[in-house]
């Protein structure tokens, strides 16, 4: 466990426009403008893309606050803090937080926010007892009505999320935005600092919860006021159970095998085929697992096994009542059961890292003491990959062609798998505290008043 938060000098929230006057009307006014352009502009692609996926012009429309009255806000009259994640990671980042709050301040009322299909579809099944609603497309009259309809007296951004619409009509409201889990990529950073002077938002946000203090620095030189920037670690790290998740009798029947598995977890691009050659070269006598992130890539995925010969097996399709076959490949074509299939694992592949992605959560298997594989492009998740590194826990190759060698070494190295997979577990297990010291700060400078 980590040193206690110090929140000695903590700035109290914003609760006022610090940025009233016409300059900044007229600014926010033109980049209403810019939005109103861009979707008549995108129009017909809007129309095709609803037409053609199921659920995306009902998120479409959630988003542009045609369904707020029909969002299950129900009649809880207590205060209402709003968790806002994007997708399924800051969602399933924002757990921690969410238990630490209700554990702390039943007196408030959690709702949360998405802006993804996918993400929309997880948090329903991650809260199942807290409203989710769609957050507002960044249009100040979309944003107003939004606001009005939930009526949150705090916003709990996870990792980051800057609107600047949003943020105004919060400031203007006297609703206080804090920013959990925070951190900033080395490339949104060089973005931040281009156009930092023309919509002024880093100084509209109360607090920062910064994870590490490579984050905090970041912050600091977007000119946020250090009595702002607090440094509480990674939520997602209290988010995590230590030790084994049970998979289940029905995925051990339908995934696992006689023999060990291989899961190549959240995959993006052509990490899928890459993966199946690595392991029809090395580890052909495991079972593989595919748990690409994004089960609407299926018929792409499923195009890349068919140019390589293989017809793999899809778990709908052995819950419907195909017989399971360890020698091909399994494919997860649902929702929500990465972690009940990392419990299946003997050597994990986190995706999102051989391609230009910028990683996806390692921390997941680690926590179960799985041995992990990942690929170098990790910058969405550098502190993560770093702590796992240094504790010996992970493995990052250089590209493409080490996958092979990394599979059958390890495939063969029993030892040196349990030594990875227990060295993750201590890791993560060092990291936990987080949601306590964020939930310390949150008190101090956002959160109502009991």
């Amino acid at each position: 466990m980590s040193e206690p938060l110090s929140l000695e000098g903590i700035a109290p929230a914003i609760r006022s426009d610090p940025h009233p006057g016409f300059v900044r009307f007229v600014l926010h006014g033109l980049y209403d403008l810019c939005w109103i352009l861009a979707a008549i502009v995108g129009l017909p692609w809007l129309l095709w893309r609803s037409w053609t996926r199921p659920g995306f012009g009902g998120m479409v429309l959630g988003r542009l606050g045609r369904r707020l009255e029909d969002e299950p806000l129900g009649s809880d009259e207590r205060p209402r803090v709003l968790v806002h994640g994007v997708s399924v990671g800051e969602i399933k980042g924002a757990i921690s937080v969410v238990r630490e709050l209700e554990r702390r301040r039943p007196d408030l009322a959690v709702v949360i926010s998405v802006s993804t299909e996918t993400g929309y579809l997880v948090a329903r099944s991650l809260f199942p007892d807290h409203p989710v609603v769609h957050f507002p497309v960044d249009l100040s009259f979309v944003v107003s009505r939004f606001l009005r309809r939930v009526r949150p007296a705090a916003v709990v951004l996870v990792e980051l999320e800057i609107w600047p619409n949003f943020l105004r009509c919060a400031n203007r409201r006297g609703i206080p935005v804090a920013v959990v889990n925070g951190r900033i990529t080395a490339q949104s950073f060089r973005s931040y600092r281009v156009f930092k002077g023309l919509l002024p938002q880093f100084d509209r946000i109360s607090l920062y919860c910064a994870q590490g203090p490579e984050y905090s620095r970041r912050f600091l030189a977007l000119r946020v006021d250090p009595d702002r920037v607090m440094e509480t670690g990674n939520v997602k790290a209290d988010g995590l159970d230590i030790g084994r998740v049970e998979p289940g009798v029905e995925l051990r029947r339908l995934l696992g095998s006689v023999g060990p598995v291989l899961v190549g977890g959240s995959t993006h691009g052509e990490e899928e085929r890459w993966l199946t050659e690595a392991w029809r070269e090395s580890l052909p006598d495991w079972r593989l697992v595919l748990v690409p992130r994004h089960p609407k890539r299926l018929a792409e995925v499923l195009a890349h096994q068919k140019e390589l010969g293989i017809v793999p097996q899809l778990l709908s399709e052995l819950r419907a009542g195909a017989t399971p076959d360890p020698a091909r490949p399994a494919i997860v074509d649902t929702i929500g059961e990465l972690e009940q299939v990392y419990g299946l694992a003997d050597l994990v592949f986190v995706g999102g890292s051989l391609v230009p992605h910028g990683g996806q959560n390692m921390l997941e298997p680690a926590s179960q003491g799985i041995a992990v594989l990942t690929g170098p492009h990790l910058d969405n998740f550098t502190q993560e990959a770093r702590l796992l590194d240094e504790a010996g826990a992970l493995e990052v190759l250089q590209g493409v062609a080490g996958l092979a060698p990394a599979l059958a070494r390890l495939g063969r190295d029993v030892d040196a798998r349990l030594t990875m997979g227990a060295a993750g577990m201590h890791a993560v297990r060092a990291q936990q505290g987080a949601a306590a010291k964020t939930l310390d700060a949150l008190q101090a400078t956002c959160l109502p008043d009991r």
